[in-house]
């Protein structure tokens, strides 16, 4: 997305839709050249943030159905104001998945073309690995993915404590019984996405249990979906409270991405949807984190440790999501992460 020009004609198609080029050119306020305009407007078609409807000298342009998907938030800039002054969709959106979600794209050629480039790289450096050898990585990743996705959820451990209670069984000092057994039971979760590849292979709500049911033993977090409201820190938006919509929503969500073929989208839309949906009193985003690489791991792709992520960094990016539907900060997370782990682990 180009600068504070792109923004300017975007907010200015947003206000006056079905304009053509020559319309929009003479509209703008700016002394934006004609060439310019059009420049822009194939990026923002490019960018999913704009349709042009009919052909030649008759086209129009218009706000895409998924411009709140897309649309470029300054996350910093976002989160200055505090919660009450957020204007927000403080509650489940059914459509972003029915509709929004099942008729995109979530990455442009271009990112596209750099994901599989990378997986490219994966397949390639793991192809010249022993057996051993692409397990010692994979046990690698296992620990930095598990003390990662603790610590997001607030688990004090550091990495090598993590790394000798993983390895060696051995609690750090000072630390809470149930900081272990988090961990513990991250690796556990691990274990059996790998002992078992093609678990979530066609996604269903029953496998999504048995992940979360992992996570959460010995945690005193009730199993299965929740049937009782809950609220979700940081943000005024209300989850659904109700366990037959619950229900409703995670199966939209399994059909959404069965039906995808493009496996990092699945990756992607795992990511956001279960944390989004919260069908579980606690353990949403360690599922969400947890299924996601089952199903890279499935299709024999990188599978993400997150261990760069900034914590705060990762819980914006989805507080975004949860209030405006966006998905462009938590896309660019998701990105960034998949190239260093395979930078990083093979």
């Amino acid at each position: 997305m180009q600068n504070d020009k792109s923004k300017e004609l975007l907010e200015f198609i947003k206000d006056n839709p079905s304009l053509s080029s020559k319309e929009i050119h003479l509209g703008l306020e700016s002394e934006l050249g004609y060439a310019t305009v059009k420049r822009i407007l194939k990026k923002l078609i490019s960018d999913k943030l704009i349709l042009a409807q009919g052909k030649g000298r008759g086209t129009k342009y218009i706000i895409s159905p998924s411009f709140e998907l897309f649309y470029p938030i300054n996350v910093e800039g976002y989160f200055e104001n505090e919660i009450d002054e957020r204007e927000i969709k403080n509650s489940f959106n059914f459509s972003l998945i029915t509709d929004v979600l099942s008729n995109e794209k979530l990455f442009t050629e271009d990112e596209f073309n750099r994901l599989k480039n990378l997986q490219a790289t994966y397949k390639e450096n793991t192809s010249k690995l022993t057996d051993s050898e692409f397990k010692k990585e994979q046990e690698r990743l296992a620990i930095d993915l598990s003390w990662k996705s603790s610590q997001i959820e607030g688990n004090t451990y550091s990495l090598l404590e993590t790394e000798r209670l993983l390895k060696e069984k051995e609690t750090a000092e000072g630390k809470t019984k149930d900081d272990a057994i988090m961990l513990l039971n991250h690796k556990e979760a691990l274990d059996f996405i790998i002992e078992n590849p093609n678990y979530l292979n066609l996604l269903n709500i029953s496998g999504i249990e048995d992940i979360h049911s992992i996570l959460i033993k010995d945690l005193g977090v009730d199993r299965n979906i929740r049937k009782r409201r809950i609220g979700i820190s940081g943000t005024n938006y209300k989850p659904l409270d109700n366990e037959y919509q619950i229900k409703e929503a995670l199966n939209n969500m399994c059909e959404l991405v069965n039906n995808h073929e493009s496996v990092f989208e699945k990756a992607l839309l795992l990511l956001v949807l279960i944390s989004y949906i919260q069908p579980f009193g606690d353990g949403n985003k360690r599922t969400a984190r947890i299924v996601s690489n089952a199903v890279l791991l499935s299709n024999e792709y990188c599978p993400i440790s997150f261990r760069t992520i900034n914590s705060v960094e990762y819980k914006k990016a989805m507080l975004l999501f949860y209030e405006q539907n966006n998905i462009t900060a938590f896309k660019k997370i998701f990105m960034d992460q998949f190239e260093f782990a395979v930078k990083t682990y093979f």
